[in-house]
This record gives structure tokens, C-alpha cells and sequence, in this order.
């Protein structure tokens, strides 16, 4: 496995009997991962598969997919366990940060160093920074306009809140 590659899934089971299997996605960014057409790259042990996407879906908090080689429940079942792994996404226009380079940094607001980045949350639209501000946790939306910079190397993370985000 190539040092940079990431899983962004994995098979759980087959679902149905036309072959569909049942995907636990690991990526956050499943639209992309798992579109049509895409060729995923599967390992199971020794064995290594490419799959093309035919149909995907959503189900239960997991992705059902069928797959251009797969065509029963037989081929379905004897994926179970593969897990899909992929290079990551280099997206010129994305300052995506991973969770353990945003840990740590210091807020600054105002031109003041107002607390600390202690982790981060991921929801369904967006992810909050959870900052420790004065010992009392806020949880910051981790969007452009709250958050409009980010200095890796300084170790700062500027904040513009809207009114009333920071009262404690």
C-alpha cells in the first residue's frame, strides 16, 4: 500500500440478490469516493480487486453499490471485508486541514490570543472547532467566514465570530 493512500471504505456484506454490497464509508468526501464511474481499488487479504461504480445509494448510514463486475449475490458475498483504499484528495482550492494540525493552534480574535483549538467535530454540514476559551469550551464553526484564516506555521487560527458566538 502506497504510504499516501487512505481507506475510504469498506465492505460489510452483500445486500439483496442483485449483487449490491453494503459500504461503511471512511472518507469524508463519499460523493466524491463513490460516484459513478469510479474505479475503486479494493485489497482483501491477498487478493486485489478494481471495481467500477454502476449505482450507488444511500442506506441505513451506509452506501449501497453495485458494481460493473459484480453481477449476484454469490460475486457480492465473496467481497465481504474488502476494503477500498485511494489516493487522497489534492484539491487546489481546498485549504482542508486534518484534525492534528488544527489541535493545539491558538485562537486569536481581535488581534488577541483569546484560547486553544482542542479538537474538532465533524457534523453532517460542517465541522466545529471545539476551542477552550478561559477554560470553558466553545464550539466554533469551522466555515470561511468565521474562520477566514489559518497559519500552519505561526500556529494561529484567526477568528471574525458573529456577535454573541464567544459569550460565555
Amino acid at each position: 500500500m502506497d504510504a499516501m493512500e487512505l481507506m475510504i471504505g469498506r465492505v460489510i456484506k452483500s445486500h439483496g440478490i442483485r449483487g449490491e454490497v453494503s459500504v461503511e464509508s471512511t472518507t469524508d468526501e463519499p460523493e466524491i469516493r463513490f460516484a459513478l464511474g469510479e474505479v475503486l481499488h479494493g485489497r482483501q487479504g491477498k487478493k486485489e480487486h478494481e471495481l467500477t461504480i454502476k449505482a450507488v445509494r444511500a442506506h441505513k448510514g451506509r452506501l449501497l453499490i453495485t458494481f460493473e463486475e459484480i453481477a449476484d449475490r454469490t460475486a457480492a458475498d465473496s467481497l465481504r471485508g474488502t476494503q477500498f483504499f485511494a489516493a487522497p484528495l489534492e484539491d487546489p482550492d481546498d485549504d482542508g486541514f486534518y484534525d492534528h494540525e488544527l489541535e493545539g493552534l491558538r485562537v486569536i480574535h481581535d488581534g488577541k490570543d483569546i484560547g486553544e483549538v482542542t479538537g474538532v467535530t465533524h457534523g453532517p454540514a460542517q465541522s466545529l472547532l471545539e476551542v477552550d476559551i478561559d477554560g470553558n469550551e466553545v464550539l466554533i464553526p469551522f466555515v470561511e467566514a468565521i474562520v477566514p484564516d489559518v497559519d500552519l506555521e505561526e500556529g494561529t487560527l484567526t477568528v471574525t465570530p458573529p456577535e454573541g458566538l464567544l459569550d460565555l
